[in-house]
């Protein structure tokens, strides 16, 4: 096979650059130790001290928490996960839960509570496997399998059933190719195999699933761009049905992951904020696994499609700590 590089003039890399920028505002010094203190003041006496817990994690970066918590377990010899843990409650409870962990573990224990629930969370396991460099991807199946004792690979296969098992199973199994080079003839001609597939309803097909579970990222967004090129319309838009089953919709989000992260991330929080009764669940994962990311370029997106702050919506949404928890995150003090 003979591969065909598209030439990235100046002009095309501004186009296509994408600027990560995290939201978390963080000190430049710190001390693991004074910190480590602080979070036990916070926790002893007759009340816990949120605002205290908040002040210390919602400006530390994952390296950071690594240390505190290192620090806190020689110092008191108590896992500060689990004090904090019982301190804590609510919502409030699960974003501090899911922000101090190592990221991987973070992401290990997000798919394993989304895959528990009686109508298993997709769209969690399909951000996972889309989101993460090939390397990041291994990362959190290692730590999956360290506290859980099965892989991650087995209980999305136990969870679920049929096409959608092919493809998730795929997915978090895959390890791709992680450079930028194009092959523009493959893009042309598995852009056809997608729109045969999608023109005939058959979104399950085996090529679908084979194109999405192993073309590197950069692969697949050539193929898309030469979908929407010559079919006048973008590939989601035409997998959209009245009806749509659970595999249309996993098929939708894993190339919306792919395709543009930010702006599927901000579609989750619109989605999560504007529905009737506030989703917690996603607004807490989105901003605790973006913040240290891309998280400011999502705040973005969002007003500029819904002409209103993130920082505003998502006050205006939750309530108390927990408010005041992802506001930090968002890099907006109340």
């Amino acid at each position: 096979m003979q591969w065909f590089y598209l030439r990235h003039t100046p002009e095309r890399l501004e186009r296509e650059r994408v600027i990560v920028m995290a939201s978390l505002v963080v000190p430049d010094h710190f001390s693991a130790t004074e910190d480590a203190e602080t979070l036990r003041k916070a926790c002893q006496g007759w009340g816990t001290n949120e605002k205290l817990i908040i002040k210390v994690l919602g400006h530390r970066n994952a390296a950071q928490r690594k240390q505190i918590r290192q620090a806190y377990e020689q110092l008191y010899e108590e896992d500060l996960v689990k004090r904090l843990e019982s301190e804590l409650s609510g919502d409030f409870e699960k974003a501090v839960y899911r922000w101090i962990l190592d990221p991987v573990d973070r992401d290990a224990v997000l798919a394993n509570v989304a895959l528990k629930k009686s109508n298993p969370d997709f769209p969690v396991i399909i951000e996972i496997s889309c989101v993460h460099s090939p390397d990041e991807l291994l990362e959190v199946r290692k730590a999956y399998k360290l506290r859980y004792k099965r892989s991650l690979e087995e209980d999305v296969a136990a969870h679920t059933t049929g096409d959608i098992r092919k493809l998730l199973v795929g997915l978090v199994s895959a390890y791709r190719f992680e450079g930028e080079e194009i092959n523009a003839r493959l893009a042309n001609s598995e852009a056809d195999v997608l729109h045969n597939a999608i023109k005939d309803k058959a979104f399950n097909h085996d090529e679908v699933i084979r194109i999405l579970t192993t073309r590197s990222k950069a692969q697949l967004r050539a193929t898309f761009n030469r979908y929407r090129d010559d079919q006048g319309t973008s590939i989601t838009k035409n997998i959209l049905v009245e009806h749509p089953d659970d595999f249309s919709v996993a098929l939708r989000t894993t190339i919306r992951c792919f395709n543009d992260q930010q702006k599927y991330f901000e579609k989750v929080l619109r989605n999560a904020i504007k529905r009737a009764g506030t989703d917690e669940d996603d607004i807490t994962r989105v901003i605790v696994t973006r913040a240290e990311k891309d998280l400011k370029e999502i705040k973005e997106g969002y007003y500029k499609r819904n002409s209103a702050s993130l920082d505003q919506a998502v006050a205006k949404d939750t309530s108390g700590d927990y408010k005041a928890f992802l506001l930090a995150l968002l890099g907006k003090e109340e």
